[in-house]
């Protein structure tokens, strides 16, 4: 089969378009052929350039959120079978005695893509069991935007940030896979959303799925405007995956007492952002880290887009064989929406 492989840590110059073996099932696998994986900066960008928390043997083939069509399945699977649209999950059950996570509800995990081989390959080989049927009305690559992002959000807003109707929400890097979904999901609830974006058009795009007020935060003071927007109290949650080093500050300045903020990455590529302590502690704010689904998160994301209404943001569509473009596309923040890899293109 034809794959991106990733042959050293460091810059494009180590991903290298070429054949490989096909890999090899199984009895609880089933073999996918890849019709879909997004670039992410975090577990694609990061992971390259060695700056990720895992660095995996090499080479390795990046790729966490692959969609496709079932081609093999190995001997024990009874619940999927050839010709099945599927989405696998990053989350990979392992009996290895050092599993990289140990995720609830799932137990001992390696990651798709991080710690195994990913979806940058005409071919994928996943847990049956972690593998979801995709909608009818799902193409595989809103559907792979949709496995990636949406069960995440559904947990950060309603989980972590337990927002209810009436709640004001900030979204910052409100275009990105995951706070797209943030949006949507806090309208769902019945919040009231604020998204941040970094440009005109960027802003349009929010308003386009759902968002009520946009902030280009490059033309305006966003803490000035959020403060407009509700009346001087501030928002009662913020979605926040981008760590911006100027913008961070004004994020905590726009939250009300009591609020929380969540975060899943730094979009920004800063590890470091200023921190207002005695703000923190005097409004009673709480940070929160949460990067997962919740236990059933995934089948609930996807029963939702089966009822429609669920929009992904895609910017560009690239062929394999180009996804060094693909994650040059990401690093240089242009695009609006989400960046898609499809095998079958080339």
């Amino acid at each position: 089969m034809k794959a991106m492989v990733m042959t050293g840590f460091g810059g494009s110059e180590v991903l290298s378009y070429q054949d490989i073996d096909t890999p090899e099932l199984g009895p609880d696998e089933v073999l996918v052929e890849v019709h879909a994986v997004s670039v992410n900066r975090t577990f694609d960008i990061y992971l390259r350039e060695g700056t990720y928390a895992h660095q995996p043997e090499l080479p390795h083939i990046l790729g966490v959120d692959p969609s496709g069509v079932i081609s093999a399945v190995g001997a024990n699977v009874t619940d999927r079978k050839v010709g099945d649209r599927v989405f696998c999950s990053l989350f990979q059950p392992t009996d290895r005695p050092d599993p990289y996570m140990v995720i609830p509800g799932l137990g001992p995990v390696d990651f798709l893509g991080v710690t195994i081989w990913g979806g940058y390959a005409q071919y994928v080989r996943s847990k049956a069991a972690r593998t979801v049927p995709i909608p009818d009305n799902l193409d595989f690559h809103d559907a792979t935007v949709i496995g990636r992002h949406l069960a995440t959000a559904a947990n950060q807003v309603e989980n972590v940030l337990e927002t209810k109707a009436d709640d004001w929400v900030l979204v910052m890097g409100a275009t990105g896979g995951l706070g797209a979904a943030c949006i949507q999901v806090a309208k769902w609830a019945g919040a009231k959303v604020i998204a941040g974006a970094g440009s005109d058009e960027k802003a349009a795009a929010c308003l386009s799925i759902g968002a009520d007020h946009a902030i280009n935060y490059r033309k305006q003071d966003l803490t000035e405007e959020v403060r407009k927007l509700t009346d001087g109290q501030g928002v009662n949650g913020v979605c926040d995956s981008v760590a911006d080093q100027e913008q961070f500050p004004k994020v905590i300045h726009s939250m009300a007492r009591g609020a929380k903020l969540v975060t899943a990455g730094n979009a920004s590529g800063s590890a470091d952002v200023p921190l207002d302590i005695r703000y923190l502690y005097l409004h009673q704010l709480q940070i929160i880290g949460e990067p997962r689904e919740a236990p059933g998160g995934l089948q609930a994301a996807f029963a939702r887009a089966g009822e429609g209404g669920v929009k992904a943001l895609i910017d560009q569509v690239f062929p394999l064989s180009r996804a060094v473009e693909a994650q040059a596309r990401v690093e240089s923040n242009a695009g609006i929406g989400k960046i898609v890899i499809d095998p079958t293109l080339d």
